[in-house]
């Protein structure tokens, strides 16, 4: 009996996986990934970035971490070392082919069935993955050579993992005339920076002012590591209410100086390494009997409401501790929501450890502002009468997930399938 041959989209954590899954079945898997490299986003990633998951945690079920890695938060080139220690271990590398851009899926019904996709219930049309009745035609690009003819491979079953963080940056959208097109200085996004190697990234800021906007764990590194690189560490900030004082401050220090500024809309809450480790050791079932779920019964709804005290108590012990830890009143950073409905948001970042540090010294200033728009000179922000001038503008705003989901798909019926929600991955 012939094997059933099966795509994975994708050469990172979850690809690699479901690739090792695949052929202990006795499946015949193929992995397509658009990199030189497996990792997925952490084999392109900036300098500073650490796992923010507790190692043990994060981790592969049958393979441990090596024992020369003692650090509960590895360094990303520690995490792609692991990653690629799991793919050889398992022979998973020889089924990869590198460089290859998958650019279209769809689904190829035979010539003589009529029936179309709208008849699907459930996978295949049968409630089974593999359908008796089609196949699926994979387009592949050569990422190395766009002028060379896509190649296109016919499987029985594909299984995306695609990731949410890559590809697919989004630019916030802004009027004529007031967006990135009339600033003279340089905009990207902070994917193309984490894609430059270490050195040019440092040779890219030298020396620029430069601006991150967002406020999420990307927004907050990139600044904490452009901040590092280019500030001097020359000049003391005494809050955001004294920030016109602050070029005159910089005229009468020696030496140049380029601050980065980190331009965002809403504070939120952020934690050190040590707390987090804490908190994933203690997120275990008792702490689900606290939340409110749907479809719950009565027991399960009394006892999340007798038990939500513990939730507020929590959420208000954290709340004061980091209001002790960090300056965050003196930078007017205390965030208008409590820290429980922040973590019930799935918005969780872990601060580096100096980042409040670059701040004290003047290397990073913090700047909150609701709305913006492009000018010759940089930015023009709702808070200031003068422009916040920059050389470099770098957008941590997130990517767009849903629609790079939507985009692998050639058929129209897949494309409104996944359209406006990339939660239902396994529908």
């Amino acid at each position: 009996m012939e094997k059933k041959r099966i795509a994975v989209i994708g050469a990172g954590i979850s690809g690699l996986l479901a690739c090792k899954h695949t052929l202990e079945k006795g499946f015949s898997p193929i992995v397509f990934e658009a990199r030189p490299t497996i990792g997925g986003v952490w084999a392109q990633t900036i300098e500073s970035t650490r796992l923010q998951t507790p190692k043990d945690y994060y981790r592969f079920s049958d393979f441990e971490w090596p024992g020369s890695v003692r650090e509960t938060f590895p360094d990303h080139n520690q995490v792609v070392d692991y990653i690629r220690s799991y793919a050889v271990h398992f022979n998973i590398l020889p089924l990869i082919k590198f460089n290859s851009r998958v650019i279209g899926i769809d689904y190829c019904w035979p010539s003589d069935q009529e029936e179309g996709m709208d008849s699907w219930d459930l996978w295949g049309g049968t409630g089974w993955p593999f359908s008796p009745k089609g196949k699926w035609n994979v387009t592949v690009q050569d990422a190395r050579d766009h002028s060379a003819p896509p190649e296109v491979y016919e499987v029985d079953f594909v299984i995306l993992c695609i990731g949410k963080f890559s590809d697919l940056p989004n630019i916030p959208d802004f009027p004529p005339e007031k967006g990135p097109e009339v600033f003279k200085g340089k905009v990207i996004h902070s994917m193309d920076y984490a894609a430059m190697a270490d050195d040019q990234a440092a040779a890219f800021i030298k020396g620029k002012r430069t601006v991150v906007v967002g406020f999420q764990k990307s927004g907050v590194d990139v600044a904490a590591e452009v901040a590092t690189r280019n500030g001097q560490g020359r000049a003391v900030r005494t809050g955001l209410a004294q920030l016109d004082l602050f070029p005159t401050m910089l005229h009468a220090m020696p030496g140049p100086m380029y601050p980065c500024t980190l331009l965002f809309r809403t504070v939120h809450w952020t934690v050190p390494e040590r707390l987090h480790a804490l908190f994933f050791r203690n997120l275990n079932r008792f702490s689900e009997l606290m939340i409110h779920k749907p479809g719950e019964g009565l027991f399960s709804w009394l006892l999340a409401l007798l038990l939500s005290p513990l939730l507020w108590i929590f959420s208000k012990l954290v709340e004061n501790y980091l209001k002790w830890i960090y300056p965050l009143k003196k930078y007017n950073m205390i965030p208008g929501h409590g820290f429980f409905r922040q973590i019930s948001s799935c918005m969780f970042t872990v601060l580096s450890t100096k980042f409040y540090e670059t701040v004290e010294e003047g290397s990073l200033i913090l700047h909150q502002s609701q709305k913006f728009s492009f000018c010759e000179k940089g930015l023009n922000v709702d808070t200031e009468d003068t422009p916040l001038e920059a050389d470099i503008v770098i957008f941590a705003t997130g990517y767009r997930s849903d629609e790079k989901l939507k985009n692998i798909f050639t058929s129209t019926y897949f494309q409104n399938s996944v359209a406006g929600s990339s939660a239902p991955f396994y529908r």
